[in-house]
């Protein structure tokens, strides 16, 4: 039973369909990836098992590197930022 955040919810049988794409975890600590509309399958030591989601499977389009928006970027001189937009330039304004 999953007893996170002080409500009681009972993990994934053997035989039910799986709700969410992801990676699940057996009782026994065994793991396997799973697609929506899968069988939680049984494992073939103990039979029918409880599986729990630890992690889910999402298609972001990534391409392996980090987003430029999300890196520091260099301290950038009133020229660049003039260069960059005029309106920028805090000088320029009581000319």
């Amino acid at each position: 039973m999953n007893e996170q955040l002080g409500h009681n919810q009972m993990d994934p049988m053997s035989g039910e369909p799986v709700e969410v794409d992801g990676v699940y975890k057996n009782e026994i600590g065994r793991e396997e990836h799973l697609k929506r509309n899968d069988v939680f399958p049984a494992d073939p030591s103990i039979g029918t098992t409880e599986w729990e989601l630890i992690q889910l499977d999402f298609d972001n389009h990534h391409e392996g590197k980090t987003d430029e928006r999300l890196t520091p970027k260099k301290e950038i001189t009133q020229h660049e930022a003039h260069l960059q937009h005029p309106r920028r330039h805090p000088d320029d304004v009581d000319k």
